[in-house]
């Protein structure tokens, strides 16, 4: 008995301890066939990557094992709680009939009375091995062979950038910027322009885009600036090498906006104008005539509020107080409705309305010097330019005496108008 007893149930802690065993044999089956990725390996994007699905792979290792583990050593217990109670009971039989049967009857009554409440007959059911969780690593080769083929295409190696700056223009205030494409063979898709002072060594975006055209803002006068330009070509998604860099500035001096105007907020550089919510109203000058001949005043309409006729963005020989418009004597403007005024009359020609993101630009060159005939009323011819919204008007502007310099002025009749020159 005692041999059939002890057999059986040593026989099933043994099998449970082997499938314990094997739960964690496969985790090191794991862990060893996982250590061909590691070949894999390189510095950088890519080890990072496999590090990380290793990782991932290895904590479902350990959710698999722990589900599997628990229900093993919970009947693992319930086998060894089994062993230990057969063996007490034959120990305690044995030891019940050296004594015989009449001097130890109460131990024998005892015995038989313990051992008929103990079921000797019902053994504890354990996991066969097709049921319990086989554990392997299913690592596709090819995935290496395609690795390995973009690893070998990834990068390129070029003589010279495929872009560089053509020109820099002054402008006050700014600088027009100017790049163009270098290699025929390189299809761009998109530009980067970055800038920075000469006495800085960070360069910071300023333009990405198709354009091959930008202008710089918010630049000091008479101080040294560098810009650089790189491109991302069709269908792409890194940039290209650095354009060289080259260091231009402006010596003109900003347009600003007289300041303490009391209808007009300004920006801390005075070249955005914005009509506040105050009645009063007038014609807001730059605060010097800082526009020359020759050159291209810009307007660029940030915010629009309610249209008035009055309205009026221009340019003037001479500020003249008392004056709701610039649509008056000694000035030419556009009002936001497209109509253009020389010298307070209204040319028949007329441009697009202004709405918002609009760029009014103004280009005069002296035509002539000196005493005209006495038809034409003046003494100083000028022609001007302005264009708007793709259109354009051209005409003669005639002024009483010559001017080096002229004011810029504009007037808006109802706030939220908001206009940055340059």
């Amino acid at each position: 008995m005692r041999g059939a007893m002890e057999l059986e149930p040593e026989l099933l802690l043994q099998e449970a301890r082997e499938n314990v065993e094997a739960a964690q044999s496969y985790r090191r089956e794991l862990g060893h066939r996982l250590e061909g990725l590691r070949e894999a390996r390189r510095q950088g994007t890519l080890g990072k990557l496999l590090d990380e699905r290793l990782v991932t792979l290895l904590q479902e290792v350990d959710t698999i094992e722990q589900e599997t583990i628990k229900p093993l050593d919970d009947c693992q217990k319930l086998i060894e709680h089994g062993v230990n109670t057969a063996e007490d009971l034959v120990r305690e039989g044995e030891i019940a009939m050296l004594g015989g049967v009449g001097e130890e009857n109460e131990k024998l009554w005892s015995f038989t009375k313990k051992a008929s409440h103990i079921q000797l007959d019902s053994l504890p059911e354990v996991p066969l091995l097709v049921d319990v969780p086989c554990l392997s690593a299913q690592l596709d080769d090819s995935i290496l062979n395609i690795v390995k083929d973009h690893i070998f295409k990834h990068g390129t190696v070029a003589s010279r950038p495929p872009v560089q700056i053509e020109e820099l223009i002054e402008k006050p205030g700014g600088i027009i910027v100017r790049w163009c494409k270098v290699d025929d063979d390189f299809t761009a898709q998109d530009y980067r322009l970055q800038f920075r002072k000469c006495t800085s060594n960070h360069f910071e975006d300023v333009y990405v885009g198709s354009e091959t055209e930008f202008i710089v803002l918010h630049i000091d006068p008479n101080v040294d600036y560098q810009f650089r330009v790189c491109a991302r070509g069709d269908g792409r998604q890194e940039w290209s090498p650095w354009s060289v860099p080259q260091i231009g500035h402006s010596t003109l001096v900003p347009h600003e906006w007289t300041a303490g105007f009391e209808g007009y907020s300004l920006s801390s550089r005075r070249n955005i104008a914005l009509r506040n919510d105050s009645e009063s109203s007038g014609v807001l000058y730059s605060r010097a005539p800082t526009y020359f001949c020759g050159q291209t005043l810009t307007f660029r309409v940030e915010t629009v509020g309610q249209p008035d006729r009055r309205d009026s963005i221009g340019v003037c020989a001479e500020k003249q107080d008392g004056y709701d418009s610039l649509q008056r004597d000694q000035a030419v403007c556009i009002s936001t409705n497209g109509a253009v005024f020389v010298n307070g009359k209204e040319m028949t020609n007329q441009l697009p309305a202004v709405t918002s993101g609009s760029t009014v630009t103004f280009d005069i060159e002296a035509v002539t010097l000196g005493t005209t005939s006495n038809n034409e009323g003046g003494h100083f011819k000028l022609r001007v330019t302005i264009s708007s919204n793709n259109r354009e008007v051209v005409f003669d502007w005639l002024l009483d005496q010559s001017c080096g310099s002229l004011y810029f002025g504009c007037s808006f009749f109802y706030p939220g108008w908001k206009v940055l020159v340059f």
